[in-house]
């Protein structure tokens, strides 16, 4: 068995007997919509999708970002590329940013009373406008041909992200502006040699965000993990297409 990877797990398993809150966690509602019965057996039995590979490169621009933005937030001015894209806002001053960017342990937070359902995230920054309303923004890498967008249909999941970002801090008492923000870096291929750098351009790209739908998925899923029957699979899901191929030479 895989160190990283525990095929049938007994912690941190929602129990409908139990009386004391079940965190849900962003990347557990986008499993939820992306597929009910993966979700089941993840959050119910204790079974979980094998992890992919970490994305290092990602989370070394994330890091960068981070860490080049904080230096703005210090001085609460803008940082350039804030300038270039017109956007009058700056990165957000505020006692518990290392609070909220900590998805493993922390986060940003709700406790839903009526599921007794504990809703967390964590963000990658949040920049405030002149009215006082927090935008939330998100971080992106990847390396592609040409310009980089959040139309693909696989890229719902990032406007997701935000959304539930929107709704849980408008549950923590903000004021939240339904504009949001990518910032986009793309690394470039198109240098002649690689002299022991990638390079990046990077671009900032507006999101309005809805984040109406949060409250009701949040009662849906505790209605999955109520219940003691299996969803059925999703249609689109090629974890549970494995599964039943697999099963057929059982």
């Amino acid at each position: 068995m895989s160190q990283y990877y525990n095929s049938k797990r007994i912690r941190g398993l929602y129990n409908p007997k139990l009386e004391e809150p079940f965190r849900i966690s962003r990347s557990k509602i986008d499993l939820f919509l992306n597929c009910p019965r993966c979700f089941y057996l993840d959050r119910r039995l204790g079974v979980g999708r094998p992890p992919g590979y970490p994305f290092t490169l990602n989370s070394a621009v994330d890091k960068l970002l981070k860490k080049e933005f904080d230096i703005h937030r210090v001085k609460d001015d803008p940082h350039p590329l804030m300038r270039t894209y017109n956007i009058d806002a700056i990165p957000l001053k505020h006692e518990k940013m290392d609070e909220w960017r900590d998805a493993l342990r922390r986060g940003i937070r709700y406790l839903h009373k009526p599921t007794n359902l504990l809703i967390t995230g964590g963000i990658d920054d949040v920049w405030v406008n002149p009215q006082g309303e927090l935008i939330i923004v998100d971080y992106k890498a990847t390396a592609k041909e040409g310009d980089v967008g959040i139309d693909e249909d696989w890229q719902i999941s990032y406007k997701r992200q935000i959304e539930v970002y929107q709704w849980l801090f408008r549950k923590n008492n903000f004021k939240v502006s339904n504009e949001s923000y990518f910032v986009y870096a793309n690394g470039r291929t198109d240098k002649e040699a690689f002299d022991g750098k990638l390079e990046f351009d990077v671009k900032i790209i507006p999101y309005e965000g809805d984040d109406s739908w949060v409250e009701q998925t949040i009662k849906d899923i505790h209605k999955c993990l109520m219940s003691e029957k299996l969803p059925e699979a999703d249609s689109d899901c090629d974890y549970c297409a494995y599964r039943i191929a697999v099963s057929s030479f059982n």
